[in-house]
Protein backbone atom coordinates (compact mmCIF):
# COMPACT_ATOMS: atom_id res chain seq x y z
CA UNK A 1 0.00 0.00 0.00
CA UNK A 2 2.52 2.29 1.22
CA UNK A 3 4.34 1.74 -2.77
CA UNK A 4 0.72 2.20 -4.24
CA UNK A 5 0.22 5.31 -2.30
CA UNK A 6 3.65 6.51 -3.45
CA UNK A 7 3.63 6.04 -7.26
CA UNK A 8 3.81 9.18 -9.40
CA UNK A 9 0.64 7.87 -11.54
CA UNK A 10 -0.90 7.37 -8.44
CA UNK A 11 -0.07 10.74 -6.90
CA UNK A 12 -0.94 12.61 -10.13
CA UNK A 13 -4.70 10.89 -11.05
CA UNK A 14 -5.98 10.01 -8.19
CA UNK A 15 -4.42 12.53 -5.25
CA UNK A 16 -1.51 12.51 -2.59
CA UNK A 17 -2.65 10.84 0.35
CA UNK A 18 0.35 12.53 2.12
CA UNK A 19 1.56 8.69 3.35
CA UNK A 20 5.14 8.41 3.53
CA UNK A 21 5.98 6.01 6.03
CA UNK A 22 4.81 2.27 7.16
CA UNK A 23 2.96 3.57 9.88
CA UNK A 24 1.20 6.26 8.02
CA UNK A 25 0.30 3.70 5.55
CA UNK A 26 -0.97 1.58 8.24
CA UNK A 27 -2.75 4.43 9.94
CA UNK A 28 -4.59 4.97 6.37
CA UNK A 29 -5.82 1.13 5.56
CA UNK A 30 -7.04 1.62 9.66
CA UNK A 31 -9.15 4.60 9.36
CA UNK A 32 -9.60 5.08 5.61
CA UNK A 33 -10.23 1.36 4.09
CA UNK A 34 -11.73 -0.81 7.00
CA UNK A 35 -13.61 2.10 8.07
CA UNK A 36 -15.47 1.74 4.62
CA UNK A 37 -16.10 -1.68 5.67
CA UNK A 38 -17.78 -0.98 9.09
CA UNK A 39 -19.83 1.92 7.31
CA UNK A 40 -20.97 0.20 4.42
CA UNK A 41 -19.84 -3.55 4.24
CA UNK A 42 -17.58 -3.16 1.25
CA UNK A 43 -14.50 -1.45 0.34
CA UNK A 44 -11.24 -1.69 -1.61
CA UNK A 45 -9.51 -4.69 -1.67
CA UNK A 46 -6.18 -6.07 -2.34
CA UNK A 47 -5.84 -7.83 -6.06
CA UNK A 48 -3.48 -10.41 -5.97
CA UNK A 49 -1.88 -12.56 -8.78
CA UNK A 50 -2.91 -15.94 -9.16
CA UNK A 51 -0.03 -18.01 -9.97
CA UNK A 52 2.12 -15.89 -6.99
CA UNK A 53 -0.20 -13.97 -5.09
CA UNK A 54 1.98 -10.81 -5.71
CA UNK A 55 0.29 -7.39 -4.90
CA UNK A 56 -0.42 -5.44 -7.74
CA UNK A 57 -3.12 -2.88 -6.57
CA UNK A 58 -6.35 -2.45 -4.88
CA UNK A 59 -10.04 -2.70 -6.56
CA UNK A 60 -13.47 -2.47 -4.57
CA UNK A 61 -16.62 -0.50 -4.00
CA UNK A 62 -16.01 3.38 -2.66
CA UNK A 63 -18.75 5.46 -1.76
CA UNK A 64 -18.11 8.97 -1.59
CA UNK A 65 -20.00 11.74 0.63
CA UNK A 66 -20.36 14.05 -2.48
CA UNK A 67 -21.80 11.00 -5.02
CA UNK A 68 -24.99 9.42 -4.91
CA UNK A 69 -24.00 6.54 -6.69
CA UNK A 70 -21.66 3.78 -5.60
CA UNK A 71 -18.69 4.08 -7.31
CA UNK A 72 -15.58 1.65 -8.51
CA UNK A 73 -12.35 2.27 -7.34
CA UNK A 74 -9.31 0.79 -8.38
CA UNK A 75 -5.66 1.42 -8.57
CA UNK A 76 -2.39 -0.66 -9.92
CA UNK A 77 1.42 -1.04 -9.56
CA UNK A 78 2.65 0.30 -13.02
CA UNK A 79 4.34 -3.01 -14.06
CA UNK A 80 0.92 -4.39 -14.13
CA UNK A 81 -0.42 -1.93 -16.27
CA UNK A 82 -1.74 -2.97 -19.87
CA UNK A 83 -1.99 -6.53 -19.36
CA UNK A 84 -5.83 -7.10 -18.67
CA UNK A 85 -5.59 -7.11 -14.83
CA UNK A 86 -7.56 -4.08 -14.06
CA UNK A 87 -10.34 -4.82 -16.57
CA UNK A 88 -10.41 -8.29 -14.66
CA UNK A 89 -10.84 -6.75 -11.39
CA UNK A 90 -13.14 -4.13 -12.51
CA UNK A 91 -15.90 -6.88 -14.22
CA UNK A 92 -15.51 -8.72 -10.81
CA UNK A 93 -16.04 -5.84 -8.74
CA UNK A 94 -19.13 -4.82 -10.74
CA UNK A 95 -20.82 -8.53 -10.50
CA UNK A 96 -20.01 -8.43 -6.55
CA UNK A 97 -21.54 -4.93 -6.67
CA UNK A 98 -24.47 -6.53 -8.30
CA UNK A 99 -24.97 -10.18 -7.43
CA UNK A 100 -23.66 -9.92 -3.47
CA UNK A 101 -23.79 -6.37 -2.28
CA UNK A 102 -27.65 -5.75 -3.93
CA UNK A 103 -26.50 -2.22 -6.16
CA UNK A 104 -29.01 -1.37 -8.86
CA UNK A 105 -26.11 0.70 -10.44
CA UNK A 106 -22.26 1.28 -10.28
CA UNK A 107 -20.42 4.37 -11.09
CA UNK A 108 -16.69 5.28 -12.01
CA UNK A 109 -14.51 8.33 -11.80
CA UNK A 110 -11.44 8.89 -13.87
CA UNK A 111 -9.31 12.43 -14.77
CA UNK A 112 -9.44 13.04 -17.63
CA UNK A 113 -7.12 12.21 -19.19
CA UNK A 114 -6.25 9.03 -17.45
CA UNK A 115 -6.91 7.15 -20.98
CA UNK A 116 -6.20 3.67 -19.46
CA UNK A 117 -8.45 3.73 -16.93
CA UNK A 118 -11.25 5.16 -19.17
CA UNK A 119 -11.08 2.28 -21.44
CA UNK A 120 -11.11 -0.23 -18.32
CA UNK A 121 -14.48 1.60 -17.53
CA UNK A 122 -15.33 1.04 -20.75
CA UNK A 123 -14.48 -2.50 -20.67
CA UNK A 124 -16.20 -2.92 -18.15
CA UNK A 125 -19.59 -2.03 -19.66
CA UNK A 126 -19.63 1.92 -18.03
CA UNK A 127 -21.05 4.70 -19.92
CA UNK A 128 -20.00 8.53 -20.17
CA UNK A 129 -22.71 10.74 -18.42
CA UNK A 130 -21.21 14.12 -17.45
CA UNK A 131 -18.29 15.89 -15.27
CA UNK A 132 -18.42 16.23 -11.59
CA UNK A 133 -16.06 17.68 -9.02
CA UNK A 134 -15.91 15.59 -5.65
CA UNK A 135 -14.59 18.81 -3.92
CA UNK A 136 -15.63 22.40 -4.59
CA UNK A 137 -11.34 23.07 -5.12
CA UNK A 138 -11.04 19.97 -7.25
CA UNK A 139 -10.77 20.00 -11.19
CA UNK A 140 -13.97 18.64 -13.22
CA UNK A 141 -13.23 14.41 -13.53
CA UNK A 142 -15.37 12.03 -15.50
CA UNK A 143 -18.27 10.44 -14.88
CA UNK A 144 -19.16 7.04 -15.89
CA UNK A 145 -22.20 4.68 -14.73
CA UNK A 146 -24.29 1.63 -15.89
CA UNK A 147 -27.27 0.44 -14.60
CA UNK A 148 -28.19 -3.71 -13.76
Amino acid sequence: MLTLLNEPSFIRNIADRGVRTLDEARKYIAERMISSYEKFGFGLYLVLLKENEASIGICGLVKRDVLDDVDIGYAFLPAYWSKGYATEAVIAIKKYAKNTVGLKRIAGVVAPDNQGSIRVLEKAGLSYEKMVRLSADDIEIKFYATDF
